[in-house]
């Protein structure tokens, strides 16, 4: 029979024998032959490295449709490997390891590991992204383990679609390294077209820590930390207990809403301090779970949705023996800062979770993955993996001076993004006593719809004060009249509202030898009202001229980057939703709170309002950033400067040429 020499390899097979490659090269044979003399060659560069050998191999790809004449369009489904083993004689727990994506990579997914700080697949990772290990988090030794490849190597398979790099080029990634600190990674090394390579050791400078001392990872600081402790446990089902921190001085969550993802077919039976927004328990009933348990009741369980989204219960329900009854529950999703109010920074929650095969032991215990938590016009949060942690300590319930633990204890850090552009949540306008326009909030500040027939990029226009009082769809006749009279050019089309829920004005009120004085004015333009509310505000060239805040109770921080904190006096911690006008058809009335600010600028010499030295330069509100306008008012003198000045030039040099001439 004749041999066809052309036939491709399917990547099935690629990929089951790169799977296969470690145990084949570090299977020790005990048979009675001599092999073992002669073992086959490990991958280039694995013997030398003593620490971590991190490799990424790129297998294959297909054209993917559409099919595009532009190279640089054409989208590529793609398959490598990433690997990494310890070398070393130090077990890594909680391993992360970095791959630098650069063409647009979108990966469709990552098994035995997951994208740290990453949302749902498809993701897009072009600028790189972090893996860490799930379920194999920590990787031991070879001297611990006799070798055990499958205990000292994790393996990450990865399938994705990247653009523009058609064969022969290759799209590998830009480097690969490890990102568990006290370890130190040159330049991975790129081997052939296909194969990169990096050997990372342990940093000689890096703080040692005693292998007695630790036995899971230390706990990690970060502006929410989230820990899901196991209490009770059982063959079937564990009883959890959810405590969320709020770490961050600035930081703030209302009506919180927590989801996560469970990795193994677990559901809710039972909650406790929080409730699901879903409880539909069809999903139990028609799928593995009601299979296995034929006999359970699903009426009764709480929620059998893989990604169940979890709130905190209202004040109401503090003291339910059925639900409530736990401390720092039931306050309807508020986590306050500390710095307001220390006993509200935490909240907590209880549930009992049943488990599916094949984990049903006491031991077998896993957290859910992709934690994500989120408010209402508050700070956007990144949450990483849970991470093993020992377990957290407890008083004993019985009174007595000793301590209780938990069966099993993770954390999960979240930290505050900045919010990009287009994507917040409040916003700031600016006006000045010395100039008659206000200037608004940005255009699409907090986002806009797509079917719209409005300008998203087109500069907000000018306005006169007043107008900041009313609703953006009541503006427009004034904006209008506006530019009209002070011959202000009007974007065709005109541009879209800010669409923030929430707006700050800061008008500088007067400007004298020794001092001068501002207005912070809060708008809501919600239906829901804000209780505990608080604003930050930077004002570096101004902050050390702070004199006094009047309505408001007013407070520096010089170790929180000199921020002025601004909240609510007892009683007047309220600011109201937006409500109807006085008479049918009048425009809505948003929430209002004001007060005055005076600085003197004794302590601050040189400072300069006129030319903005007056304006803040960040603005928070419940913890979450306010888009700032990309102008600010200035006097007359200040806008006709530079123009006067160029008459001055350009007269300089009418009267140069003329002489000259007269010269020659």
């Amino acid at each position: 029979m004749k041999a066809n020499l052309g036939v491709e390899v399917p990547w099935q097979l690629v990929m089951l024998i790169l799977i296969a490659l470690p145990s084949v090269l570090f299977h020790v044979c005990h048979g009675q032959t001599d092999d073992y003399e002669n073992p086959a060659a490990p991958p280039p560069g694995l013997d030398e490295c003593n620490g971590l050998f991190l490799t990424y191999s790129f297998i294959s790809r297909e054209k993917e449709y559409p099919r595009v004449k532009n190279a640089s369009a054409q989208a590529w489904a793609f398959k490598s490997l990433a690997t990494i083993t310890n070398t070393g004689q130090y077990e890594l727990k909680g391993w992360q390891m970095f791959v630098g994506f650069q063409h647009k990579e979108i990966l469709v997914s990552a098994s035995g590991a997951i994208v740290v700080d990453g949302d749902d697949f498809p993701l897009e990772v072009g600028n790189g992204t972090t893996f860490a290990g799930n379920p194999m988090t920590d990787l031991k030794t070879a001297i611990d383990t006799a070798g055990d490849f499958t205990q000292i190597s994790a393996q990450i398979e990865i399938t994705g679609s990247v653009f523009g790099i058609k064969p022969p080029g290759v799209p590998m990634p830009k480097n690969i390294k490890l990102v568990n600190a006290g370890y130190k990674c040159p330049k991975a090394t790129l081997k052939g077209k296909t194969y990169m390579q990096v050997c990372c050791k342990k940093d000689p400078k890096a703080k040692k820590v005693d292998k007695k001392v630790l036995k899971f990872l230390p706990r990690r600081y970060g502006d929410l930390s989230l820990t899901y402790d196991v209490l009770q446990a059982y063959g079937s089902n564990y009883q959890a207990q959810v405590t969320i921190d709020n770490i961050n001085p600035l930081g703030r969550l209302d009506h919180w809403n927590l989801t996560w993802e469970w990795m193994n077919g677990e559901f809710i039976s039972k909650m406790r301090g929080a409730y699901t927004h879903k409880r539909d328990f069809s999903e139990c009933v028609y799928g593995p779970a009601g299979k296995y348990y034929k006999d359970l009741d699903f009426s009764t369980v709480m929620n059998c949705e893989k990604k169940p989204v979890i709130a905190d219960l209202p004040p109401e329900r503090k003291n339910d023996s059925q639900v409530g009854k736990l401390p720092y529950c039931c306050r309807n999703g508020t986590l306050l800062p500390a710095i307001m109010d220390e006993s509200k920074a935490r909240s907590i929650f209880q549930l009992e979770v049943f488990k599916m095969p094949p984990f049903l032991n006491r031991t077998a215990l896993v957290p859910p993955e992709k934690w994500k938590i989120d408010g209402v016009v508050n700070p956007q949060y990144k949450c990483g993996p849970p991470i093993r942690v020992d377990p957290t300590e407890f008083p004993d319930s019985s009174g007595l001076d000793s301590k209780t633990y938990a069966i099993a204890s993770w954390q999960v850090t979240c930290n505050i993004t900045r919010p990009k552009e287009k994507l917040s949540r409040c916003c700031v306008s600016f006006s000045a006593y010395y100039n008659r326009s206000a200037i608004p909030c940005n255009t699409c500040a907090c986002g806009c719809d797509n079917n719209i027939g409005c300008s998203k990029t087109a500069r907000a226009m000018l306005l006169p004060a007043e107008s900041l009082l009313v609703p953006f769809d009541n503006r427009t006749n004034k904006a209008l009249a506006w530019a009209d009279l002070n011959k202000f050019k009007v974007p065709n089309p005109r541009p879209c509202p800010d669409n923030c829920p929430v707006s700050l004005n800061w008008h500088i009120d007067s400007d004298y030898k020794t001092g001068w004085t501002a207005s912070v004015t809060l708008f809501n333009w919600g239906d829901s009202p804000f209780e505990d509310w608080f604003s930050a505000i930077q004002i570096n060239k101004a902050y050390k001229g702070l004199e006094g805040v009047y309505s408001f109770n007013g407070t520096t921080f010089d170790n929180l980057n000199k921020t002025i904190f601004l909240q609510g006096l007892p009683g007047l911690n309220f600011l109201v939703g937006e409500v109807n006008g006085t008479k049918p058809g009048d425009p809505r009335i948003p929430g209002k709170q004001q007060t005055k600010i005076s600085f003197t600028k004794k302590h601050t010499p040189g400072i300069n309002i006129a030319r903005g030295d007056g304006f803040p330069t960040r603005i928070l509100f419940n913890g979450e950033e306010c888009a700032l306008p990309k102008q600010i008012p200035l006097s007359s003198a200040e806008q006709k400067s530079p123009f006067k000045f160029l008459t001055v030039i350009i007269m300089a040099i009418m009267t140069f040429i003329t002489m000259t001439d007269h010269l020659h």
